[in-house]
């Protein structure tokens, strides 16, 4: 489905048009479509029916409470990486009873946290985090749920930055000390196996690596249940690519079902699936306004520089990954449009702060462009460099929008130092 539409020269997202967001709310602005979400986690839900299955929503995509709150509301559980993203959950009215904790570096604190409301399962990363949880369980008393997150060391084919299944990689167990350890927490009175997990990567666009990590999962499955030690679930994690130009295929989820049904047929275990872009990505734009032209040498190939309103500090994905986003053309200008090829750039101090490269487009001052497919990674990674404000965060609902967070202010940046003592 698609909730974005033109009408008469503007965009609109679901029934409310994004230039009356722009002009209540100003910019930059990120937002969310209440429909698109429920769509995608609905179409991940149904492609997977007819195997036994719970999708963790990954949080570090989108962590706004508003989101959160949706994700529950939709039967969701959630996948967090820290402390902050579990009291976030909390907080959005999730049960800690359907949350998996992911992360290489989990704390004393945010452990004991975790065990004291009884989630769900410990994605555990090393040996020495199993021997940390297992010392915690003994002191609090409460036996430490865990999964052991696997390494497998397969190619997701995709941007080095975001693989995380390779052994170079800081994620993951090997294999052969994985099964080592799952015979150590068998005999420990204060673990609780629970399942086995792995992620590869993320904006994985081909079903073969995930059917691959699957099946390595299932063979050590198959060799621990011969030595006696049976798992409940098995987790692979999330990934899922979505095509940011319109040249790249969707993910084909009707194949994966399939290919997953079929390995999965006849087993007892529930599949675990933490996914995070796929849920929220095409939900989402950063809308933003141009402020001034700097034309290019037309004769030379050379494009010109439009300065919009909205920095690396607010989208970091380009500047971090080299990564592409659709640009359209929300609501025209005040002045007469130029047609050419433009690089849209922000104000930050940077030389890499270029949130797209020669891109052909209609362009004036006060022209409204919607950054497309920023719902996931982009507000979570903003910062305020330049001592610039974090943007402001709205969620359309058919003909009506909320604000789900306000644009901070100088007085929010600051309220947290102090100047030297008299």
């Amino acid at each position: 489905m698609s909730v974005y539409q033109i009408r008469q020269g503007v965009l609109w997202m679901e029934e409310t048009s994004l230039e009356a967001i722009a002009d209540a709310c100003g910019t930059p602005a990120y937002v969310y479509s209440r429909a698109q979400i429920e769509a995608q986690y609905r179409n991940l839900d149904q492609a997977l029916a007819e195997t036994p299955h719970k999708i963790c929503y990954a949080v570090k995509a989108n962590a706004n409470l508003a989101v959160l709150d949706l994700m529950s509301q939709l039967g969701s559980g959630f996948d967090v990486v820290s402390g902050g993203e579990l009291e976030r959950v909390l907080h959005a009215g999730g049960d800690p009873g359907k949350v998996v904790f992911s992360g290489v570096g989990k704390t004393v604190s945010e452990i004991n946290f975790a065990l004291k409301l009884g989630i769900a399962c410990f994605n555990v990363e090393s040996q020495a985090e199993l021997l940390r949880l297992e010392a915690q369980a003994k002191l609090l008393g409460i036996p430490a749920p865990v999964s052991l997150r696997v390494n497998p060391d397969i190619d997701p084919g995709t941007h080095p930055y975001i693989s995380t299944g390779l052994k170079e990689n800081k994620f993951g167990i090997t294999t052969q000390l994985a099964l080592s350890l799952y015979h150590y927490a068998e005999a420990s009175p204060h673990l609780s196996i629970r399942g086995i997990a792995c992620h590869i990567g993320s904006q994985i666009t081909s079903t073969r690596p995930l059917i691959d990590a699957l099946s390595h999962l299932l063979e050590m499955t198959d060799s621990l249940a011969t030595a006696g030690i049976e798992l409940k679930h098995v987790d692979v994690g999330g990934g899922f690519g979505i095509p940011y130009q319109e040249t790249q295929k969707p993910f084909d989820f009707t194949a994966y079902g399939s290919a997953i049904g079929s390995l999965m047929q006849g087993r007892d275990l529930e599949l675990v699936l933490e996914p995070g872009r796929y849920l929220v990505a095409d939900a989402g734009v950063l809308l933003s306004r141009v402020e001034y032209l700097k034309p290019g040498d037309s004769a030379a190939g050379t494009p010109g520089f439009a300065i919009v309103d909205c920095a690396m500090n607010d989208l970091m994905r380009p500047a971090l990954y080299e990564a592409w986003h659709g640009i359209d053309i929300a609501a025209p200008g005040t002045a007469e449009a130029v047609q050419g090829h433009w690089n849209l750039a922000g104000p930050i101090c940077e030389s890499t702060d270029v949130l797209a490269r020669n891109r052909e487009l209609a362009l004036a001052p006060n022209t409204l462009i919607a950054i497309r497919s920023a719902g996931a990674y982009g507000f979570v990674q903003s910062s305020n460099y330049n001592a610039r404000n974090r943007a402001i965060e709205i969620l359309v609902h058919g003909e009506h929008f909320t604000v789900v967070r306000k644009r901070e202010t100088l007085s929010d940046q600051i309220a947290l130092e102090s100047r030297l003592p008299s």
